[in-house]
């Protein structure tokens, strides 16, 4: 937690102050003890008038790197202004944070903020990058001022993630410093833990995540451990940038060695491997002698393998005099391409998950399944990007078109009715991707029959009546298993939600009845959540002719079961086994 002092201008303010110290664990110092304190705290919180808090701290300012943020309250809590250090000091978080705390209005004019552009001079803190910048003053001007700015990833992480989904209007995405000349930028933003050089006439604030494995082997007391550290560093700065190096891994024989403690004393976190670990690891350049020296054919390229979580080699083994090195980087920061199988709920835009919305807006392909998902779900998609509904494509163009953008490391999201794992068709997808090596990720949706219970109003469990739902389907031209046949799951009586069966309602109704009562409440749900949504209720003697009258087929599910028409026993039952709860006079 921050370290805050609170400065009380006028008693009017008193019950403001207790708040924030209440919430923030704040320390109440008066206005004279200010000047004394000024480097002391990391914030200073003036609850009272904005003149006074000015002329408070104006003989105090010196620079934003090191001023504390202040923050001016209002003796009634109702602003919450940032005063000084918005983004380097974080006044301006702060200012939201205690708006939040104590119900107020945060007020906050710095221009990156009120223009919802990004903070350049702090992006790197909040995501755990190292910040390089020639001119950052004049690179946040620039940006500001929307001159063209162009903007290089060579990493994936939530940071990347982010600058993608909020990416302004005046920059443009390049994979290339070319692309960034030839588009005549003012400004280049990189993401990276490459090296990349000045260019004249174009400003260049890189952020470098600490993505990068260094593997090192190293001859028995390797010396002076200074000077092989050095030569090691200045090869990996050939090509990359030292600040991305997030560990270091070897060899466990090593431990001792003067240039392994020497990095751990400079704060590196060095892993050790076992050489029958190391030996595990498939290399492109294992080594005879090493094998018969270690134990293993590899040190360097098998332990930045297994310590980047078995990733990918940027960097192949090179030698020097007493050491070898490699570099590796964890597969899940590659920059490459991704699908991600997004259930889209039952049907209403609104319905699908958060996670999901947000894999729809960063997408570069959405292949959507046209007859079961509505279009108007995929309306949420980026500028430019490719909507195609699979309804009248075979497997085979489906996964060929993923794979074209697959492989020029596009984001695909292939979306799914309901949750895609409850009678989706997404095995057949998976095992392709897994046949050809590609990244993908199952990201959950609402599943229809949990609509239906929502549209119904009903629970579809009672106690001491059916404590189960089954979710099952009639036998058309897909076998069920002998043990899933719907006369037997029908003999626990349980509440059953019956999918992509209303074409053979008449089957499905005879199975039933030979377990369930014919008067069991039944609900035929039409295209839940859709605007044309519709509801039949009835009992299951009627079940068929309440499909075949309606003429449904498609997008139809039948729930079967007590619990669907029981609101009066619900009740009862409830007040009897749950009046523990309740205390007399709430």
């Amino acid at each position: 937690m921050q370290k805050i002092a609170i400065v009380r201008i006028s008693e009017a303010g008193e019950g403001v102050c207790r708040r924030v110290e209440q919430a923030f664990g704040a320390t109440l110092i008066s206005r004279a003890e200010v000047a004394a304190c000024w480097h002391q705290y990391e914030a200073l919180v003036f609850v009272g008038a904005m003149g006074i808090c000015v002329r408070t701290i104006a003989p105090l300012v010196e620079d934003k790197h090191t001023d504390p943020a202040v923050i001016c309250i209002d003796s009634l809590g109702h602003h919450v202004i940032a005063v000084l250090s918005g983004h380097v000091g974080g006044a301006n978080e702060l200012a939201r944070q205690m708006a939040a705390a104590i119900g107020g209005h945060e007020v906050i004019t710095t221009q990156s903020d009120v223009a919802g552009l990004w903070a350049l001079d702090t992006l790197g803190r909040r995501f755990g990058w190292t910040t390089l910048a020639d001119d950052m003053q004049q690179a946040v001007i620039a940006f500001v001022n929307r001159r063209p700015t162009a903007l290089l990833l060579d990493i994936r992480d939530e940071g990347t993630d982010y600058l993608e989904a909020s990416l302004p209007q005046h920059v443009s995405m390049v994979s290339h410093v070319d692309e960034a000349k030839a588009g005549n930028a003012a400004l280049l933003i990189v993401v990276s833990p490459k090296r990349y050089d000045p260019m004249e006439g174009i400003l260049m604030v890189q952020y470098v995540p600490r993505v990068l494995t260094v593997g090192i082997g190293l001859a028995h007391e390797a010396s002076p451990a200074q000077e092989v550290w050095r030569n090691i560093a200045a090869g990996i700065g050939r090509r990359f940038r030292l600040e991305a190096i997030g560990g270091i891994a070897t060899a466990d024989i090593k431990r001792q060695e003067p240039v392994v403690r020497l990095l751990q004393e400079e704060g590196y976190d060095v892993r050790f491997f076992s050489a029958e670990e190391l030996s595990q690891v498939e290399v492109p350049s294992p080594s005879d002698v090493v094998s018969r020296h270690v134990g293993t054919p590899s040190v360097s390229e098998a332990s930045a393998i297994l310590a980047s979580n078995h990733g990918t080699l940027l960097a192949n083994k090179e030698k020097g005099p007493n050491y070898t090195f490699a570099i590796a980087i964890d597969p899940s920061r590659l920059r490459r391409g991704h699908i991600e199988i997004v259930g889209a709920g039952p049907g209403h835009p609104d319905l699908v998950s958060v996670r999901g919305r947000q894999w729809l807006e960063r997408a570069d392909l959405i292949l959507y399944a046209g007859s079961l998902v509505p279009r108007r779900l995929t309306d949420c998609h980026k500028p430019g990007a490719t909507v195609r509904s699979s309804a009248d494509m075979a497997l085979e163009e489906q996964c060929a078109l993923m794979k074209d953008f697959y492989d020029r490391g596009k984001i695909i999201v292939r979306l799914h009715t309901g949750d895609p794992c409850i009678f989706g068709a997404i095995q057949e997808q998976m095992a392709f991707f897994d046949r050809e090596g590609m990244s993908y990720h199952i990201t959950p949706g609402i599943s229809s029959f949990l609509a239906a219970a929502a549209e119904l109003q009903s629970q579809f469990t009672i106690p001491e009546r059916t404590q189960t739902i089954i979710l099952t389907r009639g036998e058309g031209r897909t076998p069920m298993p002998e043990r899933e046949k719907l006369h037997l799951l029908a003999r626990s009586r349980s509440t059953m939600c019956i999918f992509l069966s209303a074409a053979i309602a008449d089957d499905v109704e005879r199975e039933l009845l030979m377990e369930y009562p014919e008067d069991t409440p039944v609900a035929v749900c039409y295209r839940l959540t859709w605007p044309d949504q519709r509801i039949i209720r009835g009992q299951l003697k009627d079940l068929a002719s309440m499909v075949r009258n309606n003429h449904l087929t498609l997008t139809t599910m039948l729930v079967v079961g007590e619990a669907i028409g029981n609101r009066k026993g619900l009740s009862e039952l409830y007040n009897k086994h749950f009046t523990h709860l309740y205390r007399k006079g709430k």
